[in-house]
């Protein structure tokens, strides 16, 4: 009889670790990008929490000493100096809602964000369904056309646009900040290509139920494309809730209008000194819901850029 020598119980189970210079090379890449994208993140919340001395001095840590500094302009408003004593991260996120009127600048960039973000997938999803799934004369064409227009910069139509917005009377006006930008070719690029993974038969069996192109779109597509909607949603609210070019330049006058990055001018003080603490509490509470919808719905954008289809 032959004898088989087994190994202990687990042994046999652990796996060989084999060192990779290619796998340690990427990591470290991708480590290194991190800091670079967080770097800035860190500095704003870290500046949010100094006073300005610690700021100008770059001292105090990340959360800073804390320690009671006079508030020169309430010494400006006559003010006695020891009820002028205040805490940095009291005093920098008080005045971010004192100094401006930031909760209308909130309210202002959901307006705006959810209202684009709505019209452009109305007009989206049957762009991308007639691309994706009709057939007609020069749709290759109409499809080539839209990468097109990927091409072109915004900067370049920004001129037109304001004369057109002008002469119509539509500046100041939240219609300025809306309308140039509710037909979004990204959008129609990026559902179009998602369409054309759901099969034909399931748009044929609609068919044969008695549906309209309409029904096919907004009570079969559309179910589909919850993954890509989300993920067009991040890229759509992103790019507008944090736009300060257009704004700037529809918004001359009217402050009740200002969109959260123009909420930021608010703080520059030109001869006076930039009150970076306020400005960056104030940089803060504005990016802080972009992150917070984007960690709720990272699994949900991961599946849309993937463009993973119906399964």
């Amino acid at each position: 009889m032959s004898e088989t020598t087994q190994a202990p119980i687990g042994v046999g189970a652990l796996p060989a670790f084999r060192f990779s210079g290619a796998e340690t090379l990427k990591h470290v890449v991708l480590i290194l990008g991190s800091v670079i994208v967080l770097l800035p993140f860190y500095v704003m919340l870290s500046y949010s929490f100094k006073s300005p001395a610690e700021i100008m001095q770059n001292t105090g840590g990340f959360f800073g000493m804390q320690e009671l500094f006079r508030d020169d302009y309430c010494i400006k408003l006559g003010k006695d100096a020891v009820d002028c004593m205040v805490t940095p991260v009291i005093y920098n996120y008080t005045t971010a809602f004192e100094k401006a009127p930031l909760l209308r600048y909130l309210f202002n960039g959901v307006v705006v964000t959810v209202s684009i973000f709505l019209i452009q997938v109305l007009v989206a999803l049957p762009c991308a369904y007639a691309l994706a799934k009709l057939r007609f004369w020069g749709r290759e064409a109409i499809f080539g056309l839209v990468l097109f227009c990927l091409l072109i910069p915004v900067h370049a139509i920004a001129l037109p646009l304001y004369i057109m917005l002008a002469k119509v009377g539509l500046t100041n006006t939240y219609a300025a900040l809306i309308i140039p930008w509710t037909i979004s070719v990204f959008g129609i690029f990026l559902m179009r290509q998602f369409f054309m993974t759901v099969p034909d038969d399931l748009i044929d069996a609609a068919r044969m139920d008695g549906m309209s192109e309409f029904s096919i779109i907004w009570n079969v597509m559309l179910p589909t494309a919850i993954p890509a909607l989300l993920a067009f949603a991040i890229f759509s609210v992103v790019a507008h809730w944090n736009d300060y070019f257009w704004p700037r330049i529809v918004v001359t006058g009217d402050r009740s209008l200002f969109t959260p990055p123009l909420g930021l001018r608010e703080f520059k003080g030109d001869a006076d000194g930039d009150n970076f603490g306020p400005m960056m509490a104030t940089a803060t509470i504005i990016v802080a819901p972009l992150i917070v919808v984007f960690l709720i719905a990272q699994r949900r954008f991961i599946e849309g850029i993937t463009l993973s289809g119906m399964k």
